[in-house]
């Protein structure tokens, strides 16, 4: 193990890298898939259906997102390199918020979008998300929807 990765903490933090990498991957095709005319239901499924599909498969998918998530709260330097996909999701979100509100300052646009991913991420690592679990994947997604969209929506 030192020899290929120098450490038992490098291992790690390249697992979880590889992890995100794959959250984004899934994310970004979903967003990809979305039309320009989309609504912002339809932005907030594509957004949290990476995160919809972990918390409702429970077990390895849940325990995975989670120090995904635990671990994004202070990320390593490795995940530098993510910076792309990370921010071609927001270009592909932001793309359609600007189309479903006009007027609105693409910085309060990221903002939003950035709030939303916060949002999935708390639902990884508090105990709603293991709750989660247990439920039906359409009920899920029938409770999220709406709260990633309205956070997406903003008061205007």
């Amino acid at each position: 193990m030192s020899y290929h990765f120098g450490s038992l903490k490098a291992l790690c933090d390249l697992a979880i890298e590889q992890a995100l990498e794959h959250y984004l991957d899934a994310q970004i095709r979903e967003l990809d898939a979305l039309a320009g005319t989309a609504t912002l239901s339809e932005l907030a499924g594509a957004f949290a259906r990476p995160m919809m599909s972990a918390l409702t498969a429970g077990g390895r998918d849940l325990a995975v997102i989670r120090t995904v998530a635990r671990v994004g709260i202070d990320p390593p330097g490795g995940w530098d390199r993510l910076a792309g996909k990370f921010e071609q999701a927001r270009r592909q979100a932001v793309r359609v918020l600007a189309a479903r509100l006009p007027g609105t300052d693409k910085h309060e646009l990221v903002f939003r979008v950035r709030c939303a991913a916060g949002m999935l991420n708390w639902l990884a690592l508090a105990p709603i998300g293991a709750e989660l679990a247990a439920e039906p994947a359409e009920r899920v997604e029938r409770m999220l929807v709406p709260v990633v969209a309205g956070a997406f929506r903003g008061a205007s």
